[in-house]
């Protein structure tokens, strides 16, 4: 048998924590688990008491100092200095670690189908799986690996794309802003309607375009047309009395501006201006009066509040003062008890909340496996539903084979072999009446034939009659039919045929 080869080497050995418990195709053992993430061991150290710890996790612990093993702690075995967990305190565990590896594993993410080792799912399936759920990097949505290339290249709203025009690199949301100010959008002249001017050539070109609209040069008085510019002459020259009554209006207009402003108007705002100067000077000096009358009062305001603090209070104040205070302490003695008593139940609570979140775990743990176990009953129970699907059309195509069967055996034990048949009609009554409805025209007889390797024949009864004799007479023809042994057979058929009916009524 050849050895086992080795686990192959990675440079991220340890910045990775365990496995989750739902790669496990089978249930997991508590000797698998990591003593920190409660995960299945990956790159297991064993510390100095036994407990086992991933290296991600261990390393993770004892970057902040020493500390102490929670699993000694949590089985009651703590002991210095074995339990303390410190750098260098641990050693790989290589037999955990190949009993792990060893382990058959499933792929955790939903609708993977690869099953194998753990050895082999961090070696070739972890980090590659198409169904793993990735982060895109631009707009943060969540989604499949093999859904990625799709979602970079239709689907990301912050997609970089090139411009088909200028081919410099854009959002997608910022399309329209880039249409707006890319110097190769085509563009379409207004005037003479030519099209797929580049942006940067649009303003060079209605320099030139004789069709493009401008607005007329009196547009600054009124003169509201645009005009296409071989056009702009003859416009001049048609609306010149509108024009220059438009420029008359513009002037009056400004003169009527300037007359407003008379030289009375302007002595009248110096007077104003004047004015408020002298009354902002009349302000400055009531505040300095103010600021030096006020410093006196205050000042002997503060000595004699300086002088007073110190007068002796009189002996019933002071007692009064003292039953105050001792008032006060025996409150603050109250408040501290009912302090520790509250401390006390919440301590007691967050050990009832830390026993809670075990049992929680455990409960999360068992439900896990039964929600595996449940998805694996319902796999089994599809395949058990498409077999008996299958066996359903089995036995209905066997049913059809049946009833072909049985159609030849009635076939066959009608058939005669002599050249003589006889065919008894029953319910003619109702048979003939169905002929008459038009609900069954003709009846054919079971076949017969002249001998066992002889020709195949039949009857054909219209029991209302056929063609001219519809409704009048009964019609009975003689039908020869394709057969097993034709080919030994003298062809066409010349035999002598003889028909004989009889009407009994029983």
């Amino acid at each position: 048998m050849a050895a086992q080869e080795p686990s192959p080497p990675s440079s991220l050995e340890g910045n990775k924590p365990g496995f989750p418990k739902t790669i496990l195709a089978n249930s997991h053992e508590d000797k698998h688990l990591c003593n920190s993430c409660q995960k299945i061991l990956r790159r297991p150290l064993q510390a100095q008491c036994g407990h086992r710890y991933c290296s991600f996790c261990f390393h993770k612990i004892v970057s902040s100092g020493l500390q102490k093993c929670s699993a000694c702690i949590k089985e009651d075995l703590f002991e210095e200095p074995t339990s303390i967990l410190k750098q260098g305190g641990a050693f790989p565990d290589n037999a955990a670690r190949r009993e792990v590896e060893a382990l058959a594993a499933v792929c955790p993410n939903e609708g993977c189908t690869w099953m194998g080792t753990i050895k082999e799912f961090e070696a070739n399936h972890e980090g590659n799986c198409d169904f793993m759920i990735i982060l895109c990097p631009s707009c943060k949505e969540l989604m499949r690996a093999n859904e990625q290339e799709h979602h970079n290249e239709r689907e990301c709203p912050e997609r970089t794309l090139n411009c088909k025009y200028c081919k410099e690199p854009f959002l997608l949301k910022n399309i329209k802003a880039h249409d707006e100010i890319c110097p190769k959008y085509p563009m379409i002249c207004e005037g003479c309607a030519k099209k797929k001017i580049p942006r940067e050539k649009y303003v060079d070109h209605i320099k030139l375009c004789s069709k493009f609209k401008a607005p007329c040069r009196f547009h600054v008085v009124g003169c509201d047309t645009s005009v296409e510019k071989e056009k702009i002459h003859d416009h001049e020259r048609q609306c010149s009395y509108e024009h220059l009554n438009l420029l008359l209006h513009f002037i009056m207009g400004i003169k009527v501006s300037l007359e407003s402003l008379q030289p009375q108007s302007l002595e009248v705002a110096s007077h104003k201006l004047q004015e408020l100067h002298q009354s902002l000077r009349d302000l400055e000096l009531k505040m300095s009066q103010l600021g030096g009358v006020g410093a006196a009062p205050i000042q002997g305001a503060c000595a004699a509040t300086l002088s007073t603090s110190f007068t002796p209070l009189p002996s019933a104040v002071g007692a009064a003062l003292d039953l105050q205070l001792q008032s006060e302490k025996t409150k603050v003695a109250e408040l501290s008890r009912r302090c520790q008593e509250l401390e006390l139940k919440v301590s007691t609570f967050e050990n009832i909340v830390c026993v809670l979140n075990r049992e929680m775990e455990r409960s999360c743990a068992t439900m896990e496996a039964y929600n595996r176990q449940h998805r694996l009953d319902q796999d089994k129970i599809e395949i058990l539903n498409n077999k008996v699907r299958q066996l359903e059309r089995t036995v209905s195509l066997r049913d059809l084979s049946i009833m072909e069967m049985e159609g030849k055996m009635r076939e066959l034990s009608a058939a005669t072999y002599d050249g003589v048949f006889v065919w008894k009609i029953s319910d003619f009554t109702k048979k003939r009446q169905d002929a008459m409805a038009g609900r069954a025209p003709a009846m054919f007889s079971p076949a017969f034939y002249t001998s066992k390797y002889g020709y195949k024949m039949c009857l054909r009864i219209y029991l209302n009659g056929d063609g001219t004799g519809r409704g009048t007479h009964l019609s009975l023809f003689f039908v020869v039919m394709r057969g097993h042994s034709d080919a030994l057979l003298k062809w066409p058929f010349n035999q002598k045929v003889t028909h004989i009916t009889f009407a009994c009524l029983f």
